[in-house]
């Protein structure tokens, strides 16, 4: 019998679907309905038998798993097993498995699941193999997996069958195992420092007037719109008021916006809030978990990301005016109005609102010239006010904002502040940013967290807060070019049919 992995490309897969559909009902005409098993004893995995061999040779051991590969040769065939662990090769013979299960062997397909029992040796050729006592059928498989040597390599159908991507494409498996790692990192990180982790609502009763775009759904009980969150800090800082003074939650987010390469409608976040410190306590926080996860997770400091190499045990510190100046020449203390502003801009090339203020100016021009350039770790700080309608004003500049954002390899990964927490000052940047969004859009729905501001009244602390996507983290930390390469089933456009 021929290897089916080596099916003629131009056979109709209709015969090949109708093949596998009349072997599952002879099968069950027989009393053998592979379906009807419910469970199966396994004491062992692939990995952890080689890579201790000494410790399993001539050992019995019992091992499920899915049909990868298959050589028969009379009396004796070799197959490949592909568990939750890894791969390993079995030997399955006449003599060992009996003369009616190697039968009912020969005429299994690639990728129906099995269970088996037999003891751990070396081939000839150096190879760990299991030789097989006993093997069944556990579930049969009714479609064929990709062809072998070329494997799953339509991105399209990667994503929309991630079931099949994780079958064929072992390497797949092994960059959600590290995002399931570096999940577990952060939160031993945090939590080493004294952080709790809580979860907060992901459907709200309003939509608060941040610029992102959210989902809106109804409340059947209730008669009411409610849209899903598009953050958790709100909430967050709720807790921080309540006296919960160092708070996190892994949260998936909501915004009803563009998709590429680095957004995805749904993701996750890593929020945190921590009373009593600031923007520069929570920079030194990024930095050492940053630094932690390269170790613990890549190994080195030094990582690789699409082919730039990244120094993450070296941060760069510079202000958004310093940064400005260095990548474009333009000095905002230079600009005596926002006039002269404007006129640097237009000098540079670079186009701004009509009535732009030096701070949307110095914003504009470190889109158009610095982001690009940022591709070693570097902390950017101190933004402009009228960017930032959630972070303190420094005392010593109102003009600017104890916030940070840090970037890597071009991208920004994170947006920390020290925390607004005077509640008047916060009503009266809440109520001109949504006057702003009624003004572009008198359909917008966009309201004012009243119970927030509230909540402020009580007493926010002096309190450092940061945001960072951990996708984007898990794509640096995996080499993944995409964000759809790093979640296990992204958002896709359903197919016609």
């Amino acid at each position: 019998m021929a290897d089916e992995q080596n099916i003629n490309a131009t056979e109709n897969l209709s015969e090949v679907l109708q093949v596998r559909r009349d072997k599952l009902a002879a099968l069950c005409a027989a009393g053998n309905d592979p379906f009807v098993k419910t469970k199966y004893d396994v004491d062992s995995n692939s990995e952890e038998i080689k890579a201790d061999f000494d410790k399993f040779e001539n050992q019995t051991v019992s091992l499920a798993g899915r049909i990868m590969s298959r050589r028969i040769m009379g009396k004796a065939s070799f197959a490949g097993l592909r568990d939750g662990a890894g791969d390993i090769q079995l030997y399955v013979s006449r003599d060992d498995a009996g003369e009616e299960d190697y039968a009912a062997f020969k005429k299994w397909d690639i990728g129906d699941i099995i269970g088996i029992k037999g003891f751990v040796f070396k081939t000839r050729t150096g190879e760990i193999t299991v030789h097989v006592k006993h093997i069944e059928l556990l579930a049969k498989s009714l479609l064929p997996l990709p062809e072998k040597f070329h494997g799953l390599k339509d991105t399209d159908t990667r994503y929309r069958q991630r079931y099949v991507d994780l079958i064929v494409n072992p390497e797949v498996r092994d960059t959600f195992i590290k995002r399931s790692q570096i999940i577990r990192e952060i939160r031993d990180y945090l939590d080493s420092k004294g952080f709790l982790e809580v979860d907060t609502p992901i459907l709200l009763p309003l939509e608060i007037g941040a610029a992102a775009r959210p989902f809106k759904t109804h409340h059947n009980t209730l008669d009411m719109d409610m849209y899903l969150r598009i953050e958790t800090e709100l909430y967050l800082k709720r807790l921080i008021v309540g006296g919960m003074d160092k708070v996190y939650e892994v949260g998936r987010i909501f915004r009803n916006e563009g998709m590429d390469t680095k957004h995805n409608p749904e993701f996750t976040t890593i929020e945190l809030y921590q009373a009593f410190t600031d923007y520069r306590g929570i920079m030194n926080l990024v930095e050492d978990l940053y630094k932690t996860l390269a170790s613990k997770i890549c190994g080195a400091m030094k990582i690789t990301y699409q082919g730039a190499e990244i120094d993450m045990g070296n941060w760069e510190r510079l202000t958004m005016v310093e940064a400005v100046k260095k990548y474009s020449g333009c000095d905002y203390y230079s600009w005596d109005s926002d006039e002269a502003a404007r006129k640097c801009a237009k000098d540079k090339g670079v186009e701004v609102p009509e009535n732009a203020t030096k701070g949307i100016v110095l914003a504009e021009l470190f889109d158009a010239f610095v982001e690009d350039k940022l591709i070693q770790p570097t902390f950017i700080y101190d933004y402009p006010v009228e960017n930032s309608p959630l972070a303190k004003r420094k005392p010593e500049d109102p003009a600017f904002t104890e916030r940070f954002e840090y970037f890597i390899n071009a991208t920004e990964f994170g947006n920390a502040f020290s925390e607004l927490n005077d509640p008047i000052d916060q009503k009266e940047r809440f109520e001109k940013q949504v006057a702003a969004k009624h003004a572009a859009d008198p359909n917008s729905t966009s309201e004012v967290d009243y119970d927030y501001i509230t909540a402020l009244e009580y007493g926010l602390p002096p309190t450092g807060g940061l945001g960072f996507g951990l996708d984007r983290l898990v794509m640096l930390l995996t080499d993944s070019p995409s964000i759809r390469d790093v979640l296990l089933f992204p958002t896709m456009k359903p197919l016609d049919n």
